[in-house]
């Protein structure tokens, strides 16, 4: 079985360097999905000071990243990437469940 999420090389040293930067203890990173942009739905990455009992987890590269349970469905399959580029670095999130991309890459739709 394929993971919910998949970490790039980049995503996972990117993750370690800001983990190692946090002022706070922080066990991993969470990722969940919120409604709204332009495309109506975006992608939520925060730091994670706790598990929540309905979390999944997945640990890769030696990053833990905990998944909101309400988000694993639109998950599936992902990678997420991290682009550095001469003016803007940001996590990408390849997405093969996406049917829809607003133009600036901030919002998706599933259908």
């Amino acid at each position: 079985m394929n993971p919910i999420i998949r970490l790039s090389d980049n995503a996972a040293n990117r993750i370690k360097e800001i983990m190692s930067e946090a002022k706070n203890k922080a066990l991993g990173v969470r990722i969940s999905v919120k409604s709204g942009g332009c495309a109506g739905m975006s992608y939520v990455m925060e730091y994670s000071k706790e598990a929540n009992p309905s979390d999944e987890v997945i640990e890769d590269k030696g990053v833990k990243v905990f998944i909101d349970p309400a988000a694993v469905m639109y998950l599936l399959g992902t990678e997420m990437d991290y682009k550095k580029e001469d003016f803007s670095s940001t996590f990408v999130f390849n997405n093969p469940n996406e049917t829809e991309r607003c133009g600036c890459g901030e919002s998706f739709k599933i259908d």
